[in-house]
């Protein structure tokens, strides 16, 4: 313990010290002030900057280039105006180019930054540097919004699943595009009274090949670093706005059948009916209920075939969960979180590994700022038995609360309970609870160098087992040419966090990172990075096992990659991963033997991956991605490769084709692995409000072949009608293939502000 309080001490000092060299750094990058007057006159979405508004507005330009240097001004300007009243956020920006010929992926909502020409808008509402909305517009008038978390430090605090009402509209001239957005000030979150938010733009050119942004933002940060802002000033003080109660109920009606169940005569229909709410207690503090949620038409999971010894992580991509997600997901790390909300609500299909729904009867979040420092979330939900599994019924309440301290640096705490309801007619395969409580502090100096975590939670459960608890630090040194990181871990073997995403238990991790950036002076190559990543697994000997009794070395990974990055938006990385480490159960890498056929616990492996990468430009019509690996693999050898195919008919849609296959060959008597994951796709996007997805996925490790069809009409904002069809087939003989399950489900959902 001793150590860990020397860790938190040391974070805690370095948030003083270090941000006081901070302030010299940001003093000599003072970012712009931006005023903002009322709208004098009614805006009409049209693309067109006609409104006596508009001519008044101050112009905001001099975008600078992000990509493929970070030193010069934009060869494609962009100007940008804001305005507001009482209910609503205007914006307006005018990107010039060399020609109207455009690229887009489709005119889907919430397409990638990547592969379009588009702009994007963030604004820092509370003016902590820590949470932010984005919003985004095509030249096709095809919208995106987004939530970035915990400053926008890396690619996890970005999260494009969020999804809310405004209104936008594009134009497209000879020589510049033109965009015009409205956002109602109920669809964000800020401080009632508040007369000052934080602003950046960025902004992707295809013709250009740049990608640009209003603050400029060193090529060592992502784009959506939250450190990098202007400030926005506001000729009048935000009011509160008066739209604060929405209501989005839904019906469902749709058909089922089980082919392999032997007692199913014919389909089964089924009706349903629910909804959420979302109410606005405060301009800064939300209020979401759910009653019977029903998430049919959430796009299905993308399969993987684990290699691995350990459970992988999925995405949470159900809308309820989403809105401050970080205030409850952000606790620990990946191989150590508390809680994880996909936990709730969600079982596992074990013949096709898809996710299936466990039904939810309802629940409430209320989230938000309190005051300028304290952020807090409350959640609360309740989720029907599963005789099936021998499981009643639960009670999930998570508790959150984040104090900013000191400059840009937080506290948070966390409380998790999971408790049974009606336990009596079932077999006791389960605990009546399981409870997490924890600290955490995370550092980020505000200089935008240092950031840093250090944690404890603590399990609070019915087992007996010793060290019950985790506890996580980490530091992060991030300039210009380097980036160095040591993080440790200990995960106790009595730390049950049933609601979390814990893999492995009863470990002590010790994990230095470095990666060094080369910048050439080159037409061709925008950036060279060098990386290194070594973990260094102990057992902490507290688990009972037979094999290391006692603390001692378990495994080591070293992982060194090589990317490049071109000019030309092409990348390339060559990748080394190396492991030794020691069996402590029974385990078979090739995933098909029989039962009898494994490696033994107890032995000790060395294996050696190599890998290369390389793809394309995303902006082209054609796009591909190719990933050859070879190596050495318990005892054996592993062949694979896996990548992706695409083709965009523009701006109507797009058909990929994603596909993984590894030979595994360990000898002795392993049978040989050849497994195959092939998935194509089809995205077509008849208008922006007509949308048809077909995701088609075969695996033949699980014998299965999946397809998943989803008809969109969004008939009004936020309000959509969904058609979505779902079959399994197994494939175990080719000759005979059979169905599994078969359902067709339609959805009506209807967003209605009172």
């Amino acid at each position: 313990m001793k150590i860990w309080f020397l860790l938190v001490s040391v974070l805690i000092l370095a948030s003083n010290g270090w941000s006081q060299q901070g302030n010299f750094v940001l003093e000599n990058e003072a970012a712009p002030k931006i005023k903002l007057n009322k709208r004098v006159d009614q805006i009409i979405l049209d693309g067109v900057l006609d409104e006596q508004t508009w001519k008044q507005a101050k112009k905001n330009d001099s975008f600078t280039q992000y990509f493929p240097t970070d030193s010069i001004l934009a060869h494609g300007d962009t100007e940008i105006y804001m305005s507001y009243d009482d209910e609503t956020f205007y914006i307006a920006a005018k990107c010039y180019t060399p020609s109207n010929d455009f690229s887009v992926q489709s005119l889907k909502r919430d397409y990638g930054f990547g592969g379009n020409d588009n702009i994007s808008f963030m604004f820092d509402t509370y003016n902590d540097m820590t949470n932010a909305f984005l919003f985004g517009m095509n030249p096709y008038g095809a919208r995106r919004e987004a939530l970035i978390s915990n400053g926008g430090k890396n690619r996890d605090a970005f999260d494009s699943s969020w999804d809310n009402k405004w209104n936008g509209e594009s134009k497209r001239y000879d020589d510049h595009w033109i965009c015009e957005l409205a956002i109602p000030l109920s669809s964000i979150r800020y401080k009632n009274g508040t007369n000052q938010w934080r602003f950046n733009s960025y902004r992707n050119d295809s013709q250009t090949n740049e990608i640009s942004c209003f603050i400029n933002i060193p090529r060592e940060n992502i784009l959506m670093n939250l450190n990098f802002m202007a400030e926005l000033e506001m000729e009048e003080p935000l009011k509160e706005p008066s739209q604060s109660v929405s209501v989005i109920p839904y019906l469902t009606a749709g058909t089922i059948r089980d082919f392999e169940d032997v007692t199913a005569t014919g389909y089964e229909l089924s009706y349903n009916a629910g909804g959420d709410a979302k109410i606005g207690v405060s301009s800064s503090l939300n209020l979401d209920l759910t009653l019977n949620p029903d998430f049919s038409q959430v796009e299905v999971d993308q399969q993987v075939n684990n290699l691995g010894r350990f459970e992988i992580v999925l995405p949470e991509k159900r809308q309820f969960f989403l809105e401050n997600a970080d205030l409850f997901n952000g606790f620990g790390l990946g191989r150590a979180r508390p809680f994880f909300s996909r936990r709730i609500g969600i079982s596992i299909d074990t013949v096709t590994e898809n996710n299936i729904q466990n039904t939810i009867y309802g629940g409430a979040r209320l989230s938000g700022k309190i005051n300028e420092k304290l952020r807090v979330g409350l959640l609360n939900m309740q989720t029907a038995a599963q005789r099936e599994n021998d499981l009643p019924s639960f009670n999930y309440t998570v508790a959150a609360a984040e104090q900013r301290v000191f400059d840009r640096s937080n506290i948070g705490f966390l409380f998790v309970n999971k408790q049974a309801f009606n336990t009596e007619d079932f077999g006791g395969t389960f605990d009546n609870y399981n409870r997490v409580a924890g600290i955490e502090y995370r550092l980020n100096s505000k200089n935008n160098f240092w950031t840093g975590k250090a944690s404890h939670i603590q399990a609070l459960s019915p087992s007996q087992e010793d060290m019950k608890y985790s506890s996580f630090a980490q530091l992060e040194y991030n300039q210009r040419r380097y980036r160095v990181e040591f993080a440790s871990l200990v995960v106790g073997e009595g730390y049950d966090a049933q609601v979390g995403f814990v893999p492995r238990k009863d470990i002590l991790l010790l994990s230095p990172e470095i990666d060094y950036r080369i910048f050439p002076k080159s037409d061709k190559i925008g950036q060279m990075t060098f990386s290194l990543d070594a973990r260094w697994f102990y057992k902490l000997g507290k688990d009972g096992s037979a094999i290391i009794t006692d603390f001692g070395h378990e495994e080591t990974n070293l992982e060194f990659d090589w990317n490049v990055s071109f000019s030309n938006n092409h990348r390339f990385n060559l990748g080394i991963d190396y492991e030794d480490l020691i069996l402590l159960d029974d385990f078979d890498p090739s995933l098909i033997q029989d039962d009898d056929i494994f490696l033994a616990a107890g032995t000790t492996h060395k294996n050696l991956l190599f890998q290369l990468r390389y793809e394309t430009d995303r902006r082209k019509r054609f796009f591909f991605r190719i990933t050859p690996t070879a190596g050495q693999f318990f005892g054996g050898s592993r062949m694979g490769l896996r990548g992706q195919l695409s083709y965009r008919f523009q701006p109507y849609g797009s058909f990929s084709l994603e596909y993984s296959y590894s030979h595994i060959d360990i000898g002795d008597n392993f049978q040989k692995a050849n497994l195959w994951l092939v998935g194509p796709r089809v995205d077509i996007t008849f208008s922006r409000k007509l949308f048809w997805t077909t995701f088609i996925q075969y695996n033949n490790r699980l014998d299965n072949l999946n397809i998943n069809s989803r008809f969109q009409w969004r008939f009004a904002p936020v309000s959509d009608f969904f058609l979505v069809y779902t079959d399994n087939y197994n494939t175990e003989v080719y000759t005979n293939v059979t169905s599994r399950n078969r359902a067709i489900v339609a959805k009506l959902t209807y967003w209605l502000n009172l």
